[in-house]
């Protein structure tokens, strides 16, 4: 007799997700990010004079308070770390196989996948180098567009916040996943920038990236994958 197979407790994803609002969001957040990507390639930010002050008064605190240095250190390079929002996804992958959802599972890969060689292929394409400024704590023009930290950060919370909306977690669950990838979109964006690693060019483009990568991906998965999911053992 056959071990019975492990359970999540949620039910089986929503098989008729409604395909038009994500796609339709995904088409307006992607043109957006698209037109700034053109913004930034010409050398134009619409945020470099708001990008200027912040990063001088970043750079002038960061100075004196080299505790909060430390935090924005560990928050970077270990909690939002681009692998360890790269971990959380392959840890999702890996238990959709395991419950048997293997076309899900290959889906939020590839897509997980695809944002990083996107915003990897971006930053490679536009590169371009910022104003030499004479602060000595600036490192923003080592900085590329679009932020690899928000772009991931905003990836994976979207890719996970899917799946438990796909899974119908109760409104409990659900709100702090929600409030969780709030905080975590917020935190990135204020480590990035804290001093200077990151113009809020870079930070918002890349979160606008996240988001239409994540909406375009969830109605292609409507529209195509969803409808076939008859066969598959949840």
């Amino acid at each position: 007799m056959s071990s019975p197979s492990p359970r999540f407790g949620f039910r089986s994803p929503d098989r008729s997700p409604r395909i038009a609002p994500a796609l339709w969001t995904g088409a307006a957040v992607g043109a957006a990010s698209l037109v700034l990507l053109v913004l930034v390639a010409a050398r134009w930010s619409p945020l470099m004079s708001l990008d200027r002050s912040v990063a001088d008064a970043l750079h002038r605190h960061a100075v004196g308070d080299p505790g909060l240095v430390h935090v924005n250190r560990v928050l970077t390079d270990w909690v939002w770390d681009p692998w360890t929002m790269r971990a959380l996804i392959a840890v999702a992958v890996i238990a959709l196989w395991w419950r048997g959802a293997r076309r899900l599972a290959l889906w939020t890969a590839a897509t997980s996948l695809l944002a990083t060689l996107l915003q990897q292929g971006l930053k490679a394409a536009v590169g371009r180098e910022r104003p030499q400024w004479t602060d000595p704590v600036d490192s923003a023009n080592f900085a590329a567009f679009p932020s690899g930290h928000a772009m991931t950060a905003v990836v994976t919370c979207g890719l996970l916040l899917w799946l438990l909306r796909l899974y119908g977690v109760g409104p409990g669950l659900w709100g702090t996943a929600l409030a969780v990838a709030v905080v975590s979109a917020i935190g990135v964006a204020a480590t990035r920038v804290y001093l200077g690693v990151h113009w809020l060019t870079d930070v918002v483009g890349g979160a606008l990236l996240g988001v239409a990568v994540v909406a375009l991906s969830a109605a292609g998965y409507a529209r195509y994958t969803a409808p076939r999911e008859g066969s598959h053992r949840w």
